[in-house]
Order: structure tokens, then sequence, then C-alpha cells
């Protein structure tokens, strides 16, 4: 199993989230998160006044799935939330040890 962790643009999520609803991925979690890579923040406008945004606001998906399907994940995020500018996020996939499904007791990909 692995986990698959999308750092993409707000208003990317819903496509990215139909698409992989179309493969057969039916559950994420969505987290609001901040940050900055290569483009290190920008400057904005505010009454006048120009601000440092150090921090800009993305959204992370984070996506469980079987090995086999794995590929599949990563190559849906892409093509949906790639936009070609600096900014679009990463996407970073770590083995899954273990998933265990809290209700029934099941474990492993049967728990996804």
């Amino acid at each position: 199993m692995k986990k698959v962790e999308a750092i993409v643009r707000h208003f990317k999520l819903e496509d990215v989230k139909n698409a992989l609803n179309e493969q057969g991925i039916h559950g994420m979690t969505v987290t609001e998160v901040r940050g900055f890579g290569r483009q290190k923040g920008h400057t904005e406008m505010y009454r006048g006044t120009e601000y440092a945004v150090d921090f800009v606001p993305k959204v992370k998906i984070e996506v469980t799935c079987a090995d086999d399907s794995l590929q599949s994940v990563i190559d849906t995020i892409l093509r949906t939330a790639q936009t070609g500018q600096i900014g679009d996020g990463k996407i970073f996939v770590a083995e899954l040890q273990e998933a265990i499904r809290i209700r029934t007791g099941e474990t492993g990909e049967e728990a996804l």
C-alpha cells in the first residue's frame, strides 16, 4: 500500500477530487496548508501598501491506495492539478505499513 500526498492550488481541489473518484478512489483527506517552495512567497497590495506573503495557501490531499493503482493516482493528480505555472505543487509517495478500519477491524487493502 502507498500513501500519496499532493500539495495543489485551492481552485484545483474539486477537479482532482472528481478525477480521482472517476478512477475508483473514493477516500481522501484534505487539509488547508501554507508554505513555500522555489517561488518563496509573493507580494500583494492592500489599501495602497505592499505586503510580503511568505507562506502561500495551498491544499494538501492525502490518498491511500494499493500498489497496483499508484501510477494511475499519480497520473490523475498530475493531469488535473497542473497549470504550467510556478507554484503548481508537489506529489509525495510513501510506503504505508498498515491500514486498519476502526469500525470493522479490517486490515490491509481491505481497510481502504
